[in-house]
Protein backbone atom coordinates (compact mmCIF):
# COMPACT_ATOMS: atom_id res chain seq x y z
CA UNK A 1 0.00 0.00 0.00
CA UNK A 2 1.22 3.53 -0.71
CA UNK A 3 1.78 5.66 2.40
CA UNK A 4 1.96 9.45 2.00
CA UNK A 5 4.53 11.35 4.07
CA UNK A 6 3.69 15.05 3.98
CA UNK A 7 6.20 17.74 4.87
CA UNK A 8 7.17 21.31 4.14
CA UNK A 9 10.25 22.06 2.00
CA UNK A 10 12.21 22.82 5.17
CA UNK A 11 12.04 22.10 8.87
CA UNK A 12 11.09 18.46 9.35
CA UNK A 13 12.79 16.74 12.28
CA UNK A 14 14.93 14.20 10.40
CA UNK A 15 14.50 11.24 12.76
CA UNK A 16 10.72 11.76 12.71
CA UNK A 17 10.88 11.25 8.94
CA UNK A 18 13.53 8.52 8.65
CA UNK A 19 12.38 6.15 11.44
CA UNK A 20 8.70 6.06 10.34
CA UNK A 21 9.88 5.78 6.70
CA UNK A 22 11.95 2.70 7.63
CA UNK A 23 9.00 1.23 9.55
CA UNK A 24 6.69 1.65 6.54
CA UNK A 25 9.27 0.08 4.20
CA UNK A 26 9.85 -2.79 6.66
CA UNK A 27 6.10 -3.46 6.59
CA UNK A 28 6.40 -3.88 2.81
CA UNK A 29 4.43 -0.71 2.14
CA UNK A 30 5.63 2.07 -0.17
CA UNK A 31 6.45 5.43 1.45
CA UNK A 32 6.11 8.48 -0.80
CA UNK A 33 7.42 11.91 0.14
CA UNK A 34 4.97 14.72 -0.66
CA UNK A 35 5.76 18.38 -0.20
CA UNK A 36 4.43 21.77 -1.20
CA UNK A 37 7.28 22.32 -3.68
CA UNK A 38 9.21 20.01 -6.03
CA UNK A 39 12.88 19.18 -5.59
CA UNK A 40 14.23 18.23 -2.20
CA UNK A 41 13.17 18.88 1.38
CA UNK A 42 15.69 19.97 4.02
CA UNK A 43 15.54 18.00 7.25
CA UNK A 44 16.91 19.17 10.59
CA UNK A 45 18.38 17.72 13.77
CA UNK A 46 16.50 20.13 16.04
CA UNK A 47 18.00 23.47 14.88
CA UNK A 48 20.92 22.11 12.83
CA UNK A 49 20.62 21.19 9.17
CA UNK A 50 20.46 17.49 8.49
CA UNK A 51 20.12 15.63 5.21
CA UNK A 52 17.94 16.53 2.26
CA UNK A 53 15.46 14.12 0.70
CA UNK A 54 13.90 13.99 -2.79
CA UNK A 55 10.24 14.92 -3.19
CA UNK A 56 8.20 12.26 -4.97
CA UNK A 57 5.05 14.33 -5.50
CA UNK A 58 3.86 17.89 -4.96
CA UNK A 59 0.67 18.36 -2.92
CA UNK A 60 -2.00 17.42 -3.61
CA UNK A 61 -0.11 14.60 -5.38
CA UNK A 62 -3.35 12.79 -6.06
CA UNK A 63 -6.30 12.14 -3.81
CA UNK A 64 -6.32 10.70 -0.31
CA UNK A 65 -7.93 7.63 -1.86
CA UNK A 66 -4.66 7.00 -3.74
CA UNK A 67 -2.96 6.22 -0.41
CA UNK A 68 -3.57 3.73 2.34
CA UNK A 69 -2.57 6.16 5.08
CA UNK A 70 -0.79 9.43 5.92
CA UNK A 71 2.25 10.07 8.13
CA UNK A 72 2.92 13.59 9.42
CA UNK A 73 6.44 13.99 10.84
CA UNK A 74 7.08 16.89 13.18
CA UNK A 75 9.75 19.42 13.84
CA UNK A 76 8.61 22.91 14.83
CA UNK A 77 8.97 24.67 11.45
CA UNK A 78 7.58 21.82 9.32
CA UNK A 79 3.94 21.71 10.52
CA UNK A 80 3.94 25.45 11.09
CA UNK A 81 4.68 25.96 7.37
CA UNK A 82 2.24 23.24 6.28
CA UNK A 83 -0.67 24.74 8.19
CA UNK A 84 -0.21 27.95 6.16
CA UNK A 85 -0.58 26.07 2.84
CA UNK A 86 -4.24 25.60 1.82
CA UNK A 87 -3.48 22.61 -0.43
CA UNK A 88 -1.59 20.81 2.33
CA UNK A 89 -4.38 21.45 4.84
CA UNK A 90 -7.01 20.21 2.36
CA UNK A 91 -4.90 17.11 1.63
CA UNK A 92 -4.72 16.26 5.34
CA UNK A 93 -8.45 16.89 5.85
CA UNK A 94 -9.22 14.56 2.91
CA UNK A 95 -7.68 11.59 4.77
CA UNK A 96 -10.13 12.11 7.61
CA UNK A 97 -13.04 12.49 5.20
CA UNK A 98 -11.98 9.30 3.38
CA UNK A 99 -11.67 7.34 6.65
CA UNK A 100 -7.94 6.72 6.11
CA UNK A 101 -5.58 6.37 9.10
CA UNK A 102 -3.31 9.29 9.97
CA UNK A 103 -0.18 9.17 12.14
CA UNK A 104 1.28 12.42 13.53
CA UNK A 105 4.20 13.00 15.89
CA UNK A 106 5.53 15.89 17.97
CA UNK A 107 4.42 19.27 16.51
CA UNK A 108 2.64 17.68 13.52
CA UNK A 109 -0.81 17.96 15.15
CA UNK A 110 -0.66 21.70 14.39
CA UNK A 111 -1.76 20.87 10.85
CA UNK A 112 -4.56 18.70 12.29
CA UNK A 113 -5.75 21.70 14.29
CA UNK A 114 -5.66 23.84 11.14
CA UNK A 115 -7.57 21.18 9.20
CA UNK A 116 -10.25 21.24 11.94
CA UNK A 117 -10.11 17.47 12.49
CA UNK A 118 -9.29 17.17 16.21
CA UNK A 119 -12.75 18.05 17.60
CA UNK A 120 -13.93 15.11 19.70
CA UNK A 121 -10.63 13.25 19.31
CA UNK A 122 -8.08 12.27 21.96
CA UNK A 123 -4.46 12.74 20.99
CA UNK A 124 -1.01 13.48 22.25
CA UNK A 125 1.76 15.73 20.93
CA UNK A 126 4.70 17.80 22.03
CA UNK A 127 3.37 19.34 25.28
CA UNK A 128 3.36 22.93 23.98
CA UNK A 129 0.49 22.03 21.61
CA UNK A 130 -1.92 20.91 24.35
CA UNK A 131 -3.72 24.27 24.56
CA UNK A 132 -4.04 24.47 20.75
CA UNK A 133 -5.52 20.96 20.69
CA UNK A 134 -7.93 21.69 23.54
CA UNK A 135 -8.98 25.00 21.95
CA UNK A 136 -9.72 23.09 18.72
CA UNK A 137 -12.06 20.74 20.60
CA UNK A 138 -9.71 17.82 21.15
CA UNK A 139 -8.62 16.12 24.35
CA UNK A 140 -4.87 16.12 24.99
CA UNK A 141 -3.14 13.34 26.95
CA UNK A 142 0.48 12.97 27.99
CA UNK A 143 1.12 9.45 26.70
CA UNK A 144 3.92 7.91 24.66
CA UNK A 145 1.47 7.02 21.88
CA UNK A 146 -2.29 7.46 21.59
CA UNK A 147 -4.47 5.54 19.15
CA UNK A 148 -7.88 7.18 18.77
CA UNK A 149 -10.76 5.41 17.01
CA UNK A 150 -13.34 8.04 17.97
CA UNK A 151 -14.01 9.63 14.61
CA UNK A 152 -14.16 8.93 10.91
CA UNK A 153 -10.68 7.38 10.86
CA UNK A 154 -7.94 6.05 13.11
CA UNK A 155 -5.62 8.74 14.46
CA UNK A 156 -2.25 7.69 15.88
CA UNK A 157 -0.23 10.37 17.68
CA UNK A 158 2.98 10.53 19.66
CA UNK A 159 4.88 13.15 21.66
CA UNK A 160 8.53 13.24 20.62
CA UNK A 161 11.50 11.45 19.05
CA UNK A 162 12.04 9.39 22.20
CA UNK A 163 8.63 7.81 21.54
CA UNK A 164 9.42 6.75 17.96
CA UNK A 165 9.70 3.03 18.65
CA UNK A 166 6.21 2.89 20.19
CA UNK A 167 4.84 5.29 17.56
CA UNK A 168 6.13 3.22 14.65
CA UNK A 169 4.83 -0.03 16.18
CA UNK A 170 1.40 1.49 16.76
CA UNK A 171 0.92 3.08 13.37
CA UNK A 172 2.26 0.12 11.38
CA UNK A 173 -0.20 -2.15 13.25
CA UNK A 174 -3.07 0.23 12.46
CA UNK A 175 -1.99 0.63 8.84
CA UNK A 176 -1.88 -3.18 8.48
CA UNK A 177 -5.53 -3.30 9.58
CA UNK A 178 -6.33 -0.79 6.84
CA UNK A 179 -4.57 -2.82 4.17
CA UNK A 180 -6.44 -6.00 5.16
CA UNK A 181 -9.76 -4.18 5.38
CA UNK A 182 -10.09 -4.53 9.16
CA UNK A 183 -9.75 -0.76 9.60
CA UNK A 184 -12.08 0.17 6.77
CA UNK A 185 -15.29 1.96 7.58
CA UNK A 186 -14.17 3.44 10.87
Amino acid sequence: MNIAFLMAPEGVEQIELTEPWRAVAAADDTPLLLSTRPGRIQAFHHLDKGDSFPVDLVVPGGAATDYGALVLPGGVANPDALRMDEKAVAFVRAFFEAGKPVAAICHAPWILVEADVVRGRTLTSWPSLRTDIRNAGGSWVDEQVKVCHEGPNTLITSRKPADLKAFCAAFTAEFAKQSTGAGAGR
